[in-house]
């Protein structure tokens, strides 16, 4: 199958160093500390965050930091499958993991001690990307819900299809078995908090690859602080300020 046309173009017209599209909103959840709706095409993820609050089971208390912990899963109508998908298999138990590893590399949990921040995560539409989709929809709402982070963590993947490094890959280009890197970024202290693989790659083009999803993150964390901005304008105006 040819995955980019002699044009240039993908199967959904994009360009091969061309996002999808993203859109984001704060406040999802009334009840939550901080909550986001994340989107990236049809990737659709909503995140929650609760705390920090008392940590519920006292074995698990931390005297010099926070403790967080995440919960990810799929909505049953979210890829289209009618197999009902039990909850904390093992995909679920790895992206979870991933998150909160994600996550603790910017939340400053030593100023939060003898306390724990819980981070729920759904996937409410799946079309390719949902882990970095994940992680996007956590950050901003950790944001909304005031926890101090070191800085913005934001992921993209990229692949290599028909000898073309891809950015920011669909769920057609992601199951068609070539290469693809997922990248998470700490983008203002420029870390690397994720990197993941699934094939081998030659050495240069997996950089360049690489060099391609850490560009998509970038443009992620100017779109999420974007995003803020127009939110602290909007809660000035609600204030009179």
């Amino acid at each position: 199958m040819e995955y980019v046309s002699p044009e240039g173009l993908r199967l959904d017209g994009r360009r091969p160093m061309e996002m999808r599209q993203l859109r984001a909103e704060i406040g999802a959840v009334a009840k939550a500390d901080g909550s986001a709706v994340f989107e990236m095409g049809n990737t659709k993820v909503i995140a929650a965050v609760y705390g920090p609050r008392e940590v519920q089971n006292r074995s698990q208390q931390m005297n010099d930091q926070a403790l967080v912990r995440c919960e990810y899963s799929m909505a049953n109508f979210s890829t289209g499958d009618r197999r009902r998908k039990p909850k904390g298999d093992r995909r679920s138990t790895e992206i979870s993991l991933v998150i909160r590893q994600s996550m603790e590399a910017c939340i400053l949990t030593h100023l939060m001690p003898r306390s724990q921040i819980d981070i729920f995560v759904q996937v409410l539409q799946a079309d390719g990307g949902t882990r970095s989709a994940c992680i996007n929809a956590a950050t901003l709402a950790l944001a909304d819900a005031g926890i101090p982070m070191r800085d913005l963590v934001t992921s993209c993947s990229a692949g290599y299809l028909n000898t073309t490094p891809l950015l920011d890959l669909n769920y057609v280009e992601d199951s068609a078995g070539g290469p693809d890197v997922t990248v998470g970024i700490l983008s203002k202290l420029d870390n690397v908090t994720l990197l993941q693989m699934d094939a081998k790659l030659p050495m240069d083009t997996f950089e360049n690859v690489m060099q391609l999803a850490i560009e998509g993150c970038k443009a992620v964390a100017n779109y999420i602080r974007e995003v803020l901005q127009e939110n602290t304008k909007q809660l000035e105006y609600r204030r009179g300020v």
